[in-house]
């Protein structure tokens, strides 16, 4: 039986997992390992399984309960949902009024995030170099390809969550960066922070049937082929960045449903051009600073998960 002080604690660790996973870059995985959960809650996922839905069927919570570490779970979660909750409003706001400095700041986690996870690569072979050339080749076509405008459609905003929770237990990708691949960060930000209960209940249903059978498949790939699971997702990361590049010069656009102008294909463009191609302020210092405050975010997160493991 968990006391307060220990439930409080898992909480605040849930907390912290949740606004990471807000986070394109940072993930809600890495904090787990960092603050010394990664395995447990590796292993309370998996316990959901046939075992517990027969426990389920027969009506017996006390046991499911304890097949399932739901204290833990439940503690957790609640810290996680409290913080994207949280979080949602915030950076919907700060995307929309900001959006060059907030961008800046993504760029810089996911560089040093990406940076971070090769060092975990324990042994360098040809299939690892393949592995992150496909994973930059796969997320720079795949970010290219697909426009601002993704469907709205149920089916495509439920794979989307399905996908998006496999970050949860991997270390190194953040459900908000697969949620940006697919063109849906900031669709189901906006749904969390207007309460769209219908879009947010299909977007957790994807969330927890991707948590019971995808992320067992993910899993098991990042424990039999680790070196080269781990480049394929740094070479995703990497291959995003052109995704969160800060200058972007729109293309084509459509009307939303709030009536309102958003860009549908958008280009790149060099800092010092964007002024001229959009007439809009580039805020370039700025963006330096906002970027290597990513930088030292995910430096300091890694430099206090070296400590507490020498701890």
């Amino acid at each position: 039986m968990r006391g307060l002080k220990d439930l409080f604690l898992l909480y605040l660790k849930g907390i912290a997992m949740g606004s990471a996973d807000v986070v394109p870059g940072v993930s809600g995985g890495t904090i787990a390992f960092i603050t010394g959960i990664y395995e447990q809650l590796l292993n309370s996922i998996k316990s959901i399984d046939l075992e517990a839905f027969g426990l389920l069927r027969k009506f017996k919570i006390k046991e499911l309960w304890a097949h399932i570490n739901g204290t833990f779970l439940a503690a957790l979660g609640l810290g996680i949902a409290t913080s994207i909750f949280t979080l949602a409003k915030v950076i919907t706001h700060l995307l929309s009024t900001y959006p060059i400095q907030v961008w800046s700041f993504f760029f810089g986690l996911i560089v040093i995030s990406a940076l971070i996870i090769l060092r975990e690569i324990k042994k360098w072979d040809v299939g690892v170099f393949l592995g992150i050339i496909a994973g930059c080749a796969a997320a720079y076509f795949i970010t290219s390809a697909i426009p601002a405008e993704t469907p709205e459609a149920s089916w495509f905003l439920f794979i989307a969550g399905a996908v998006a929770i496999c970050a949860m237990i991997l270390p190194g990708i953040s459900g908000a960066f697969i949620l940006l691949l697919f063109g849906k960060y900031e669709y189901v930000l906006t749904a969390l922070k207007e309460l769209r209960i219908g879009e947010i209940l299909i977007f957790m249903a994807g969330c927890l049937v991707g948590l019971l059978s995808f992320a067992r498949v993910v899993s098991w790939l990042f424990n039999k082929y680790h070196n080269l699971t781990v480049g394929v997702l740094s070479g995703f990361m990497i291959g995003s960045l052109n995704k969160v590049w800060p200058w972007k010069e729109a293309i084509q656009t459509y009307v939303d449903r709030h009536n309102e102008i958003k860009p549908l294909v958008e280009a790149n463009v060099l800092p010092t051009d964007y002024l001229a191609k959009t007439g809009q302020e580039p805020f370039f210092l700025q963006a330096v600073l906002f970027a290597a405050g990513g930088f030292l975010i995910v430096l300091a997160i890694d430099r206090l998960g070296a400590y507490l493991k020498n701890d």
